[in-house]
């Protein structure tokens, strides 16, 4: 009984006590916790590398970080070859072949990467001791030849290329160069004229002067000693040899005198892609940089920013809209909002984004927001510190960033003492409109009337030009005037003669096209089938099952989706049909087909011919090709458009086909390689069932 009567005592005062409790009520944050940072172990080599080591004994593994601070190194007319040493870098050494020192890494289970000015390494720490004498033995005396320079330099130009049309690779490149100047380290950009410019010597040359100890720090993290592992290094790395990296001066980059619109004219992106920079001079030692970033993380620094909730939330303009703020001890770093948005939307996304600057420099940050954002970093903080590799890299900040001992020890004390008046100063400073630089990147002849008329603060913000190289141009023009004797007609007919002519094509009875793409890491192939018997047949496989297909045999036809089947009506049979022949152009030299006037596609002016109200071609003007097709459909009450880029023509059986078919649907572009063609052999009336 007695037992009972104390139970239902403090039941009762429990239950009293909580109904005392004003849950309405948010609570008052405690004191920030004390954090308990150990300092690394540290020593210094006598050819000055210094040496971090963190013991971790909770798990068998060990990393190796090789980091050189050195300043911006300014490439010039040679772009591209420090890419091309960091590349080349990790292959083996002088001591040891590629394949014998891949296959021991391996054999380790091991992984070792290398940089232009620095290496990582990771293993079980077992190995720790060969694997440091790997690492230091490629970084110390690497291998340089000119077999792997050679290949090692297609790769980077393959990439290059696979770039040029590339909307969101050409607007990064011209962010940069724009803020900075192409004169400048984080300006430049590589290309394949600057590529080939560099020879072995040079990447020898680089090496040499800036893969050096000089600012050179090595962390150890992991299940190692401290006594160990400085033996280890002083054996393997005391051979490196001292020397400092040549300094030289670049001049200082500065913001828009103004606020303007830089555009670059990209004729086959789909969407644009959008970023309004400015420049900053912010570094981490700055008694505002934590009030800095807060400013920042609450306008886009992700799902809960203001311009996520605007630009996507509100207004569906895009996936989402984001903000960065950069530090650096060497120069002034970039303030940046971004998105990638609709063409229709471009002009109404770039007025949403300066108001949202304008409305975080002018307008307090409410308290709900800056408490949020206190607790997403608290958290963030919390959650690194569980890693052991935290540990160096706070000190290696506290190194290479000039910080005060207890950055990190006093970061949550600092992080709760910011207040919504310190948020609103550091977006003052840090973000300025009136030097704002709106970088667009996008399909000029869809979005450059709108662009030109927007207004900032009830003036125009003006728009000068650039091209893919980020040289100043014209404005491209659009509206050039159809020649006279030129129609619709004309175009077909110079086509169909540019790709074997009337009576060659009249001898075509069918053809076969095998095609291979690859998106997201899957392999796509495409089987095309056409008679002319009203024969249609187009399949898209992945790892042999049908994704997409299309049949149609005469009158009849069917369309397969995933599995599922559905026989087409009457309307999807008349289109499928009208598309079914060979060469359909053949058939629009009698079907109501008008010229619409002249585009630029791919870089090449273009005739643009209305074959339907959901389908246009565009012809070359000069060779008479095919270039592009772009057509319309609805599906869930949303207009979709899908575009297909003819390139690459060959001849096969006296015939010009495109050899690559590069297709973009919304976001996604892929290019289908052709590897085969048949002509009038390879189908059957089977083929159609």
């Amino acid at each position: 009984m007695k037992n009972i009567f104390t139970t239902l005592f403090f039941l009762v005062f429990a239950l009293s006590a909580e109904a005392q409790i004003d849950r309405s009520q948010m609570p008052e944050p405690g004191p920030a916790p004390e954090i308990n940072l150990k300092d690394p172990q540290t020593f210094e080599l006598r050819n000055g590398l210094k040496v971090l080591v963190v013991e971790n004994h909770k798990l068998p593994r060990v990393s190796i970080q090789l980091s050189i601070d050195n300043p911006p190194v300014l490439e010039g007319n040679k772009a591209g070859v420090s890419a091309l040493t960091g590349s080349l870098l990790g292959k083996g050494s002088k001591n040891i072949k590629k394949d014998d020192f891949n296959e021991e890494v391996d054999f380790l289970g091991a992984r070792i990467n290398f940089g232009s000015t620095s290496a990582y390494a990771s293993s079980l720490s077992k190995y720790f001791p060969r694997l440091l004498e790997l690492m230091a033995d490629a970084a110390i005396n690497p291998n340089f030849t000119q077999d792997e320079f050679d290949k090692e330099k297609q790769k980077i130009i393959t990439g290059l290329k696979s770039e040029e049309k590339s909307v969101t690779a050409i607007a990064s490149r011209a962010g940069l160069a724009l803020a900075y100047t192409k004169k400048h380290p984080y300006g430049e950009f590589m290309t394949e004229e600057s590529l080939n410019k560099v020879s072995l010597t040079d990447v020898i040359q680089f090496y040499e002067d800036y893969f050096v100890p000089a600012n050179a720090y090595l962390v150890i993290v992991g299940d190692i000693k401290f006594d160990d592992v400085q033996t280890l290094v002083e054996e393997q790395f005391t051979p490196w040899t001292k020397a400092t990296p040549p300094s030289f001066g670049f001049t200082k980059p500065s913001d828009a005198l103004y606020a303007q619109i830089n555009f670059i004219d990209v004729p086959n992106a789909v969407q644009s892609e959008i970023t309004v920079e400015n420049l900053v001079d912010l570094q981490k030692k700055d008694p505002d940089y934590l009030s800095a970033l807060m400013a920042n993380e609450i306008l886009g620094g992700g799902g809960e920013g203001r311009l996520f909730l605007n630009l996507r939330e509100d207004k569906a303009y895009t996936y989402g809209s984001y903000s960065r703020l950069g530090n650096d001890k060497y120069v002034p770093a970039r303030f940046r909002a971004s998105a990638s948005v609709r063409n229709a939307v471009t002009d109404s996304s770039v007025v949403e984004i300066l108001k949202e600057l304008e409305r975080i420099r002018t307008e307090p940050v409410t308290k709900e927001e800056l408490e949020n954002t206190k607790a997403k970093y608290t958290g963030r903080f919390v959650m690194a510190l569980e890693d052991p590799s935290t540990i160096a890299d706070y000190a290696l900040d506290i190194e290479t960033e000039d910080l005060p001992k207890d950055f990190y020890k006093t970061y949550l004390e600092k992080i709760n003492a910011i207040t919504i008046e310190d948020v609103q100063q550091a977006a003052q400073k840090y973000i300025k409109p009136k030097n704002i630089r709106i970088v667009v990147a996008g399909k000029g002849s869809e979005v450059i009337d709108n662009l030109e008329n927007v207004t900032y603060k009830g003036r125009k913000i003006p728009v000068q030009y650039f091209d893919k190289n980020i040289n100043a141009t014209k404005k491209p023009d659009y509206n050039a005037s159809v020649p006279t004797n030129v129609t619709a007609k004309t175009v077909l007919n110079a086509y169909i003669d540019a790709i074997g002519g009337k009576e060659k094509l009249a001898g075509i009875s069918s053809y076969v096209l095998l095609a291979e793409a690859e998106m997201q890491g899957m392999k796509l192939n495409l089987e095309v089938k056409k008679t002319n018997k009203n024969q249609f047949m187009q399949d898209v496989t992945v790892a042999g099952s049908s994704m997409s297909k299309q049949v149609l045999n005469e009158d009849k036809g069917y369309m397969v989706m995933q599995g599922q089947r559905k026989d087409m009506g009457p309307d999807e049979i008349a289109k499928v049909k009208d598309e079914s022949a060979p060469f359909p152009e053949l058939n629009y030299l009698d079907a109501n087909v008008s010229l619409e006037g002249i585009k630029t596609i791919e870089g090449k002016k273009a005739y643009k011919l209305k074959i339907s109200d959901e389908k246009s071609i565009f012809y070359d003007m000069e060779s008479g090709l095919k270039l592009q097709e772009v057509t319309t459909a609805e599906m869930a009450g949303q207009v979709m458009t899908s575009t297909i880029t003819y390139m690459d023509y060959k001849e096969v059986s006296g015939i010009q086909f495109p050899f690559i078919l590069a297709q973009t649907v919304g976001p996604q572009r892929f290019e289908f390689i052709v590897s085969e063609i048949k002509v009038n052999e390879g189908v059957s009336d089977s083929d159609f069932e």
